[in-house]
């Protein structure tokens, strides 16, 4: 590392320098008792860092920030381990809501610095221990319209008339006709004031794609499958390919936006450097559990277990296969895990394209 220009990190608009040191690890979900900086590396606050958030009191410095419920156990810690290690270290005092309360974890101290430096040991434990929350959430662009819908329980009928004697091949790993999309991104929004700043960061898109779309819904057309391994006997997901009518690369540049925009409001993870269209028709977790719902989000899901399907002859018998077309105009902040009326997934926000 170039002591002259170390690495930095910006969380939550405070800059951290980073240096490398022993890595520690965090065996059991249940013990988390607190051991020193997080993961890998070891932050120290600039002296020219905002700290806005400390006020001063009649009885020293106090800072309160908000921290969703589910994350207070890896601040508390084993028997409270965690806590007594960082109010003895930064000799502070460190006031956490009950479990399942959502409120605030109040820091107070005799002196700035110390109230500073317990901060930002708490913001790195939210920091590591955030990423390790599994998605509730994720962007998503309907495939669900009638005419798609019907395209595909045709695809399905066919393919179970033609390949079921193919090796893995049976009606359960199809993709439920109603929950057809594509996946933007997907987002850990872990209490009710997460979901609605989501909701404003995805009003906030709507100006800069209604400028893409010129205020039209987008013609799409869902032509053709692909599968996302190397081996085409051995496929655990195939996807439908999605394409704007008129060639345009439009439906990429809303989703490379949209990503872009909540990676910057640090409630999205970037996981390529453009987000990979595809619309799920197959995918073998269905096969293991009816209620495992594909959002796309690599990484994110249980894969242990999953068998695999020869897709050898849907490939060759179906490849071109036309799903339908249909006018795409909405964006959706949808639920993991939950059903509508209509049979998708429940939305917590929406925008139009037109």
């Amino acid at each position: 590392m170039d002591v002259l220009r170390p690495p930095v990190i910006n969380i939550n608009g405070r800059i951290y320098r980073k240096n490398i040191v022993k890595e520690e690890h965090y065996e059991e979900e249940e013990d988390f008792t607190y051991m020193g900086p997080p993961e890998s590396e070891e932050f120290e606050v600039d002296e020219g860092c905002d700290t806005h958030l400390i006020e001063q009191t009649d009885k020293g410095f106090r800072c309160a920030i908000d921290v969703p419920s589910v994350l207070y156990k890896y601040i508390i810690g084993k028997k409270g381990e965690t806590r007594r290690r960082l109010e003895f270290d930064t000799k502070t005092s460190i006031s956490i809501p009950k479990q399942g309360v959502e409120g605030q974890i109040v820091i107070t101290g005799s002196h700035k610095a110390a109230v500073s430096s317990a901060l930002m040991r708490i913001e790195l434990l939210i920091e590591s221990f955030r990423k390790k929350q599994p998605f509730t959430h994720f962007l998503s662009f309907p495939l669900n319209d009638p005419k798609v819908q019907e395209g595909f329980l045709k695809f399905k009928d066919e393919v179970l008339q033609q390949c079921s004697q193919d090796y893995g091949v049976e009606a359960s790993i199809f993709q439920t006709p109603a929950k057809l999309h594509l996946t933007i991104g997907t987002l850990a929004l872990l209490n009710e004031a997460e979901v609605r700043k989501a909701c404003e960061h995805l009003q906030d898109c709507q100006n800069f794609i209604r400028d893409t779309t010129e205020g039209q819904p987008l013609s799409l057309e869902v032509t053709g499958i692909e599968y996302m391994n190397d081996d085409p006997a051995m496929v655990d997901v195939l996807y439908a390919k999605v394409n704007v009518k008129d060639g345009s690369d439009k439906l990429q540049v809303i989703a490379d936006r949209l990503v872009e925009h909540f990676v910057s409001a640090g409630q999205m993870v970037r996981e390529w450097d453009r987000v990979k269209l595809h619309g799920t028709v197959m995918n073998t977790l269905y096969r293991k559990d009816s209620a495992v719902e594909d959002t796309g989000g690599a990484g994110r899901q249980t894969t242990s277990e999953r068998e695999a399907f020869d897709a050898r002859n849907i490939l060759k018998t179906f490849g071109a296969y036309h799903f339908g077309e249909f006018e795409l105009n909405t964006v959706l902040l949808s639920q993991r895990y939950s059903t509508d009326c209509t049979g998708y997934y429940t939305s917590a926000g929406s925008i139009k394209l037109s």
